[in-house]
């Protein structure tokens, strides 16, 4: 963990800041923090509620597109997706290893959505616009539609830049060489970077290079114990940004 301030370890059930008094916690927090250069936002069931239900939506057209490239069953599609999900970190990855698939034309195609499902968000516009540091997108989607969904919150120019899976090499987090990347385009110092992200699993590796660890919880990682890689829990990320920002 970083040196240059303190880090507190988070597990459920032991010391839930969700339930600390607000003045108590926002004091906690900032002096667990310290004074960040940077904030590396992921995006999708993050900047959004998962309860939306938007990433739904990419994980069923992800099959379609299965179906449709490699003229198999829906349900044959829906196999190879998880698989290559589970062993390539991806399912981008597994299809372009196995079947040359075409990056470009797969990510514009899964995220064809319907963005209607989530509104503008000014508690989360408002957070971040006191928050002092740098802040950046760091995501597994790709730079439209992350520009489309934070176009959508509201929350655009509060963002420096996007790091999206073109730019990580098709290295998906939680591949080391991801949080490499977006560190080193950055100019970034792990020590001094804060990185907020709804896969408990993503927050290992920033964990191991110093990077002070954000989750924020949902329904899907329900019966996940947050382990020492976590540093802060949050079932609500506007309103835990909200406590530590500058007044």
């Amino acid at each position: 963990m970083a040196t240059n301030h303190l880090v507190i370890a988070v597990r459920l059930g032991q010391c839930d800041e969700m339930n600390d008094s607000a003045p108590r916690s926002q004091l906690l927090v900032r002096s667990r923090l310290g004074s960040p250069e940077a904030w590396l936002f992921d995006l999708d069931n993050t900047l959004y509620p998962a309860a939306s239900n938007l990433f739904d939506q990419i994980d069923q057209r992800m099959g379609v597109y299965i179906s449709n490239l490699l003229g198999i069953s829906q349900e044959r599609a829906r196999e190879l997706q998880k698989r290559y999900y589970r062993d390539h970190g991806t399912t981008l990855n597994g299809l372009m290893s196995h079947h040359a698939a075409d990056p470009d034309a797969y990510l514009e195609y899964i995220h064809d959505i319907d963005l209607t499902v989530i509104s503008s968000a000014p508690s989360l516009a408002a957070a971040l616009s006191r928050l002092p540091g740098r802040k950046i997108v760091f995501t597994n989607g790709s730079v439209g539609h992350a520009e489309r969904v934070m176009a959508r919150l509201g929350v655009t120019n509060y963002f420096e830049g996007i790091h999206d899976i073109k730019a990580s090499e098709y290295k998906p987090k939680p591949a080391y060489a991801a949080y490499r990347s977006v560190i080193s385009r950055f100019g970034l110092t792990a020590g001094s970077v804060v990185m907020i992200d709804d896969i408990p699993t993503n927050l290992e590796p920033a964990a191991k290079l110093g990077v002070t660890t954000v989750w924020v919880r949902n329904d899907r990682w329900a019966s996940y114990v947050a382990g020492d890689h976590i540093d802060h829990v949050t079932d609500d990320l506007a309103e835990w940004l909200a406590r530590i920002a500058i007044e």
